[in-house]
């Protein structure tokens, strides 16, 4: 019996995007809206992700412009950005908001790739966890008798190859944010 690995391939390949969504939520000091992804506003009572109760788009390089569905949002937009501690100027003006992305200092950009390997060495250790846990599995089918010997070390290689491809997709992941960081 062969061991599938389609629905492992699949769960780890989750891990490169999410690595991927992370990198993309980090103030690298050019606009992007996904740096906004994490800001949840207050509206009427209950909190709303920013991009539910406003448009979101990129003004420049350096600033995004915030318009809400409804001006009486703004003040609680303005402090829900300035509390999310993301390091961002906030203008208010009268078609919405204005999110201004500061330059990037040599000491900020050390620690941005800092970060940028914790988060990258984070995933790395979900990867080897779903190694050992389809490696356990593989042990356990060939102790129920469903697998050989022979084929358990098949297994065994075919596993490591996965595993190889996702850490050489999650360095290139890193390799590329890096690039953007130091500019």
């Amino acid at each position: 019996m062969q061991y599938n690995f389609s629905t492992f391939k699949t769960e780890i390949n989750r891990v490169a995007e999410f690595l991927g969504n992370e990198y993309g939520q980090l103030n690298i000091g050019r606009a992007s809206p996904m740096v906004l992804d994490g800001v949840s506003v207050e509206s009427y009572g209950s909190r709303l992700a920013l991009k539910n109760v406003a448009s979101v788009s990129i003004e420049d390089p350096k600033t995004l412009r915030i318009i809400p569905w409804d001006k009486n949002q703004i003040k609680e937009i303005e402090k829900s950005i300035l509390t999310s501690n993301l390091g961002l100027s906030v203008a208010v003006d009268g078609a919405g908001i204005r999110v201004i992305f500061p330059q990037l200092t040599t000491e900020t950009r050390q620690t941005l790739v800092k970060v940028l390997k914790e988060k990258l060495e984070d995933s790395r250790i979900t990867v080897r966890k779903e190694r050992e846990r389809i490696w356990d599995e593989i042990q356990k089918l060939e102790k129920e008798g469903k697998m050989t010997e022979d084929e358990k070390f098949r297994a065994k290689e075919d596993l490591q190859k996965v595993i190889d491809e996702i850490n050489k997709s999650l360095e290139v992941i890193f390799e590329k944010k890096e690039k953007e960081v130091l500019g």
